[in-house]
């Protein structure tokens, strides 16, 4: 019975990263054994036990074979005979497919370490194409390590399109595409992500909405690098920067999909842009069963983001309205993530990244003003149930008024 750590943790103790989860592979063990030594038996699909002190997952070394079709379909062999270069031979990519003994031995069967130093992600065998979540994960992995330098090699790159091409991709369920995306999207360059699968096809069948907006142009004076596609990489760029949170980075991938929707002879106005996007949206959140916080964003982001660019030129009474339309009296932290996204989408453009995004203090200022209208004079004067609400939401324009003709005078 040997132990090993594998996978991630090998690649990132390597890389000089920090390391989090620890992986173990046991190699020549039963499962009778392992509970015979204190090991808890845990998941259905293939004998993982957690450790009796650390709660460490201990996986049994294991072979697998294609037997139907996602993410899902395999059938796994774990016996006592199954080598340690058996089971990193049924694994994803060759930098995650090196295992280190108990005496810091290392164990790279496959070239591992060297993939680390030429700074190439490449798949270990060609049983690579039998999983199609892999197209996902090696996205994944090209944001996270981006900043190192990686890059996918061609020849995964083109299993990677061969995957999405094949319409395996249909058969992963929306709850594991939806994992992979919002941690892909949490990384430090979400941007490539979006980049690796529209290179290999995957963007196209699981995102079209968002894979249609590439090649489609903008009016140049408002945005410098005119692609629309660019400009969703370049949001995505500004939401790792400014450390945004997952619904505001979700509400920025999908802001502009009305203007995939332009007929071509209107290019490259997109005007009612917003209205279009709106639906698109809402069929991209029902497919991939995003929460309901990254959800409603999206939706109110698509809809209200220009609303956000003019905020400065809106009267009051329409400010007013945009402010009772994110609920601001019960869900404030909704309208500062939409103030979030909106400058976001402002500096991801081309150039203009570091300019000032003036409207962002003038709507969180707008949004106090009216939170804080107190109800109290109105309640002490006798003013009711639904005479009580108009009366409060004149007092509360009144408010908006002033703030918005001292905020003027002020620019």
């Amino acid at each position: 019975m040997q132990i090993f750590k594998v996978g991630g943790a090998v690649r990132d103790q390597l890389l000089g990263r920090s390391v989090v989860d620890i992986d173990w592979v046991v190699v020549g063990a039963t499962p009778e054994q392992m509970r015979a030594q204190g090991y808890r038996a845990v998941g259905d699909d293939f004998p993982v036990f957690l450790h009796p002190t650390s709660g460490e997952e201990y996986a049994l070394a294991r072979t697998e074979r294609k037997s139907g079709h996602g993410y899902g379909g395999f059938v796994f062999h774990t016996s006592p005979e199954v080598t340690l270069e058996e089971d990193l031979l049924r694994r994803d990519l060759t930098v995650n497919a090196m295992a280190q003994a108990e005496d810091g031995t290392l164990f790279d069967p496959y070239g591992g370490q060297a993939d680390l130093a030429a700074r190439v992600l490449r798949h270990v065998s060609p049983a690579f194409a039998e999983d199609p979540l892999r197209v996902l994960r090696v996205a994944r992995f090209a944001a996270r390590y981006a900043y190192l330098g990686f890059s996918v090699a061609s020849e995964t790159l083109t299993l990677m399109r061969e995957l999405a091409e094949s319409g395996e991709l249909a058969h992963l369920t929306a709850e594991r595409i939806w994992q992979e995306f919002a941690c892909a999207l949490m990384e430090d360059n979400p941007e490539v992500f979006i980049q690796v699968l529209r290179d290999c096809g995957a963007l196209k069948a699981l995102l079209p909405e968002v894979d249609a907006l590439f090649g489609v142009p903008q009016t140049a004076e408002y945005h410098p690098e005119i692609d629309t596609g660019l400009h969703i990489l370049s949001v995505l760029q500004q939401c790792a920067r400014f450390a945004q949170p997952l619904n505001v980075r979700w509400a920025c991938l999908l802001h502009d999909l009305g203007k995939g929707t332009t007929k071509p002879e209107l290019w490259p106005r997109h005007i009612a842009h917003e209205k279009r996007g709106v639906p698109l949206i809402k069929k991209v959140n029902q497919r991939f069963k995003a929460p309901n916080d990254c959800a409603e964003l999206a939706l109110l982001v698509g809809e209200y983001h220009t609303h956000a660019h003019r905020a400065l030129e809106l009267r009051p009474d329409t400010l007013l309205k945009l402010l009772m339309k994110f609920d601001i009296m019960r869900r404030p932290q909704r309208f500062a993530d939409f103030i979030s996204a909106s400058e976001m989408d402002s500096r991801g453009r081309l150039g203009l990244e570091d300019r000032d995004y003036a409207q962002a203090d003038y709507l969180r200022q707008a949004a106090v003003v009216v939170r804080t209208v107190d109800v109290q004079p109105l309640l002490e004067q006798g003013i009711q149930g639904a005479d009580l609400g108009r009366a409060l939401n004149v007092e509360r324009l009144t408010a908006l008024q002033h703030y918005v003709t001292q905020a003027r005078a002020n620019l």
